[in-house]
């Protein structure tokens, strides 16, 4: 797998104007409540719908879902198991900054910056510990990382609140994932929260999180691997402080330049065979 240095770096502003509107709407209420013939009826928030804005389309014999301005980027979802009507947003593949090296800092240099009661995922093993502040995983959202010498996956959706640590290795293969720029809800998953949806460099197959499996690409049907949760917590800063006072804290505030190649998966008979849930 190619691998591509972090750069601290300023991202276009275009890109930025994106993120923080797509923040800001991700960051209001839900759901809201009207008074209708004398009973309380619960209405969802109005996102943008997806596929009324042009970002499904088709070319040639193929459904393709926008990816970015580069036609190359976008996402072929011609066998996906959602529902076109079900997808939001669509501000482009590399939006967020999911991060592919990150750096980090010690428990005693983040101390300043963080409150007791800060939300955390930690992941631990070994002698090693990473911690995570959902404040950070807000704004990237996926961190690919390193374990003990294992890939996994830091990830945290505000809309769904759904926050885990996943591992990134499927047989002999490692995964790397990133944001589509999309979210997706289906009434009969997760309370008909909208979720955020993955992709994965090296087969471009789309996942969402709220069912825990590949939905298109020629890895649909297989399982997002949740690390074991004597692995990982959800907990809080002081927590954090007390009982890993050694972990490695993600640092704030980073960005990199996004990759234009990488290089593709062509078998995946064997990760297909193996991790396959439906």
């Amino acid at each position: 797998m190619i691998s591509y240095p972090i750069q601290k770096m300023e991202p276009m502003k275009s890109i930025f104007y994106l993120f923080i509107v797509f923040i800001f709407i991700a960051c209001q209420p839900s759901q809201q409540k009207e008074e209708q013939a004398g009973e309380t009826v619960t209405q969802k928030k109005q996102r943008p719908v997806s596929v009324e804005n042009g970002k499904i389309f088709t070319v040639g014999d193929r459904k393709m879902m926008y990816g970015g301005e580069d036609s190359l980027s976008h996402f072929d979802i011609t066998n996906s198991e959602l529902k076109d009507e079900q997808f939001h947003y669509g501000i482009g593949r590399e939006a967020f900054p999911a991060l592919l090296e990150p750096a980090f800092t010690s428990v005693q240099e983040a101390d300043t910056r963080w409150h007791d009661t800060t939300r955390f995922l930690v992941a631990y093993a070994g002698e090693e510990v990473k911690a995570y502040s959902v404040p950070d995983l807000t704004r990237h959202e996926v961190v690919n990382d390193m374990l003990n010498g294992k890939p996994i996956m830091a990830a945290y959706c505000i809309l769904a609140n759904l926050g885990a640590i996943y591992e990134r290795t499927y047989g002999d293969t490692e995964l790397t994932f990133a944001l589509t720029g999309y979210t997706y809800y289906d009434d009969e998953v997760w309370d008909g929260l909208d979720g955020f949806v993955f992709w994965d460099r090296e087969t471009e197959s789309m996942w969402w999180p709220l069912i825990g499996r590949a939905v298109s690409g020629s890895l649909k049907g297989v399982a997002l691997l949740e690390m074991d949760k004597t692995n990982w917590e959800d907990t809080d800063w002081k927590t954090v402080k007390e009982k890993y006072p050694n972990a490695q804290v993600l640092i704030s505030g980073q960005d990199f330049e996004r990759p234009t190649e990488w290089e593709k998966l062509n078998d995946v008979s064997d990760i297909v065979s193996n991790y396959s849930v439906n």
